[in-house]
This record gives C-alpha cells, structure tokens and sequence, in this order.
C-alpha cells in the first residue's frame, strides 16, 4: 500500500505542478493582451454580436456577468455571458475570449458532433463528481471491492467528459481564429487573439491529464489493496 501511495505521488504530483505552470501561463498572456487595445477599438459584446449576425443565429443573445473570466455559454438558456472585463472591454484578450465563447453558441446551432456528446453526458459526469469523494472515503474504510470498482467508474467517467471537451474547445478556438481573422483586424490582433487562446486551451489539456492521472492512481491504488 506505501508503495502504491509514492507512486500515486510520482503521477500526480508532477501534473499537479504542470496544471499550476499553465494556469499561471494563462493569467500572464490575459493580463498582458487584457492591456492591448485592439485595433478597431471593439468591445467584447460587438465581436459577439457581430460573429452571430454573420453566421445568421439570431437566437442567442449577450449578457454581462460578474467576476474575472467567468464568461461561458449558456446553451439551456442560449445566452453568451462575458465577464465585464470582455462584455465592455475592447483588448485583443475581450475579442478573442468573447469569440471563443460565440464559436460554442456557433457549434450548437451546427449541431457539432463533440459539443452533441458532451451535453448527452454532463448529466452524469455532474452526479459522479458528486459521489466520488463519498465513495472514496468510504473505499479505505470499508475496503469493500464493490465500492471501489464504482469509485474508479466515477474517476473513469469524468475523465471521458474531460476528453470529450478538449476538440469541443479547440473548436470554439478555430472558429474565434477565423471569425476575428475575417473581421477587418490586424495581424497582431489575430496573434494575440491566437496566444489568449491558446493558453486557455492548454488549461483544458491540463485537466484532461490531471483527470487520467487521478483515474490511474486509485485504479492502481485499489487494486494493489
């Protein structure tokens, strides 16, 4: 057991540190393209609206929210909600954020495949994040195997949904890419808009591996027991 407790260690630590250093990445280029101004001088909620006319969605409409990059889309509702920062913002980090979030409003009215799957299953990944603590520590005190098994079936489906969500953001990504790119900006806006992007997508790779990494190490864990 002490040997399966170092080599849990030995997995999740050095993602763990790896999580950290990209989330530390995205912050740095945010605060940075945050302080650029783009060159049309357009706020978050024009590049929203404006990439929804273009591609002819006229139901979904744009909210401010509170808080620091907490923008999202809200597809129950059909509504894109850009953190003041990005709704009012007009930095090369506003367009390429508020972008992102229309690309997702774009993939559910092309009925994307991936944005389809995850959606069939968030319902589930939600109930077994609930549980799995629960079941964990009832595993090391009830050492019933059944439990265990249910414990990594939980672990299992919730990095499924962590997979299922990496093409579902590198997507949204592609299609902010080129809808700013199409828009009338400079190429260092769409450099810019492409390093904010892409270091808020590696945040999503990172959860991935720290989500496979958790699987492995209870799976191992367990089964040593």
């Amino acid at each position: 057991m002490l040997f399966y407790d170092y080599y849990s260690l030995l997995i999740l630590l050095p993602l763990m540190v790896i999580s950290l250093i990209i989330q530390g990445n995205l912050n740095s280029t945010y605060s940075k393209y945050s302080r650029v101004q783009n060159s049309r001088n357009t706020t978050g909620r024009d590049v929203a609206l404006s990439i929804l006319r273009s591609a002819g969605v006229n139901d979904v409409s744009v909210e401010c929210v509170a808080g620091r990059l907490t923008d999202h889309y809200d597809p129950v509702k059909k509504v894109i909600r850009l953190s003041q920062d990005v709704y009012n913002g007009t930095s090369v980090a506003s367009i390429g954020i508020a972008a992102h979030e229309t690309g997702h409003a774009l993939q559910y009215a092309a009925n994307y495949t991936p944005v389809r799957v995850r959606s069939s299953i968030i319902g589930i990944t939600n109930f077994s994040s609930n549980i799995l603590y629960f079941l964990i520590i009832l595993s090391f005190i009830s050492r019933l195997p059944v439990i265990c098994d249910i414990a990594v079936l939980c672990f299992a489906v919730i990095f499924i949904f962590q997979l299922v969500t990496l093409p579902v953001e590198f997507n949204a990504s592609a299609r902010a890419v080129a809808n700013v790119g199409n828009m009338g900006y400079n190429d260092s806006d769409l450099s810019g808009v492409k390093k904010v992007l892409s270091a808020a997508a590696m945040t999503y790779v990172a959860a991935t591996l720290v989500s496979l990494g958790q699987l492995l190490s209870f799976f191992l864990r367990t089964r040593r027991e």
